[in-house]
């Protein structure tokens, strides 16, 4: 779907074009629900309150001493639904592993192409999209995996509206600008069956929009000091838009910053962002390179977020941030080595694989002087008496 964009290269970070576990040691957690009776419709009718989301654990202060669980949030940028049948598919890993993720809907993918002059782009035509827009089959598909997702208790959270990048694009938005946009991601969402009569039949997505959105991360991840600036004023609790090494995350001016990280490029003197497309970038530099190294590239991306992982997991115990595009970029190898990385780390001991909304729920909950203490330790780097020792006389359990 998500066409990627932007930069990478050598020592580049930036973009180029089991049972339900609770979040921290044995802490409680919520109860599963059934389908919910409750069904307030919110405007139109595409969206509606239904209830508390189901399979949401609950976040607990870790106790004194306590060693942090090991949290890898996987993360997917523009999800759509289209005939690749990904989303569907990635939904089903999922559950396979009891991991719930993050979706990153790009809202021209509820807009359909006829109502595209809806969509006024700052700095460009209105009807302007560079990923295009959706028709009504490719609206009502994508509408089916946002509803699903979300009631398997993954986040739905935002990637904008028309991914424009370099020259005219996020990154040259005011704060001003980036608030337009990030209202006109709202009003697609929570206005489909007013711009697509075809869908007035349809089911309302199963959540209040205005509620449900606390994050996003923009395209080619450009713009964010400004858009955070206006996502703050906006209900953000969050934003995954930046590069940071693997240690663990700040909040700045009451946002969380839980941006992807540097992870190695085995048999590279580099790392690069833990994403699919940089991996792509340095490897083929096309979507579609030699067919004869496809497997190689595939695996060299698994097992670098493997390594990834081991550090954290060995070390500093800093959460792992995974950026990915429901793309068949190199023959689908890099769905592969996404796929088995969520099957090799969400079945380890201590091991949380959540959305961003539950990490920032968890790290919310947390003594502040703990999580303080938790930033002074570098990437894999573990605490050298233990942890016990580390953070003892911080943390107050049963929060």
């Amino acid at each position: 779907m998500d066409a990627g964009a932007g930069a990478g290269g050598p020592g580049a970070a930036k973009l180029a074009p089991g049972p339900k576990q609770p979040l921290a040691g044995a802490e409680k957690q919520a109860p599963d629900f059934a389908p919910s009776t409750v069904l307030r419709l919110i405007g139109d009718g595409s969206t509606a309150f239904t209830g508390r989301q189901p399979r949401q654990p609950v976040a607990v202060r870790m106790a004194s001493g306590q060693k942090p669980p090991q949290f890898v949030v996987f993360s997917w940028d523009g999800a759509g639904e289209d005939s690749q049948k990904l989303f569907s598919h990635f939904r089903e890993v999922g559950k396979k592993y009891h991991a719930t993720m993050t979706y990153f809907l790009s809202g021209v993918y509820v807009l359909p192409k006829d109502k595209r002059e809806l969509y006024d782009p700052p700095k460009h035509n209105a009807g302007s999209s560079d990923i295009g827009f959706n028709d009504t089959g490719g609206i009502r598909d994508t509408l089916t995996q946002v509803r699903g997702a979300w009631q398997d208790g993954n986040e739905i959270g935002t990637h904008f509206n028309g991914h424009f990048c370099g020259p005219g694009g996020g990154g040259t938005w005011s704060v001003g600008q980036w608030k337009s946009e990030i209202s006109q991601a709202k009003a697609f969402v929570k206005n489909w069956k007013s711009n697509d009569p075809g869908l007035a039949r349809e089911k309302p997505l199963p959540f209040d929009y205005d509620k449900e959105l606390i994050g996003g991360r923009t395209p080619c991840l450009e713009g964010r000091e400004n858009m955070v600036a206006a996502a703050r004023t906006m209900g953000f609790r969050y934003d995954s838009s930046g590069v940071n090494n693997q240690v663990w995350p700040q909040k700045k001016d009451g946002v969380w910053d839980l941006s992807m990280q540097l992870v190695p490029v085995p048999g590279r003197a580099f790392e690069t962002l833990s994403m699919d497309y940089n991996f792509m970038f340095n490897q083929s530099g096309v979507t579609q390179g030699d067919p004869g190294m496809h497997a190689y590239w595939g695996n060299q991306m698994r097992d670098g977020l493997l390594r990834a992982f081991d550090r954290s997991y060995d070390g500093n115990r800093a959460p792992l941030i995974i950026g990915n595009h429901f793309e068949s970029w190199n023959g689908g190898t890099y769905m592969r080595a996404v796929e088995q990385t969520i099957a090799t780390v969400c079945t380890r001991k201590d091991v949380r694989c959540v959305s961003f909304r539950q990490l920032a729920d968890w790290l919310d909950a947390q003594d502040p002087a703990t999580l303080a203490k938790l930033g002074t330790l570098d990437v894999g780097q573990a605490p050298e008496r233990g942890w016990t020792a580390f953070l003892g006389g911080t943390g107050e359990a049963g929060r």
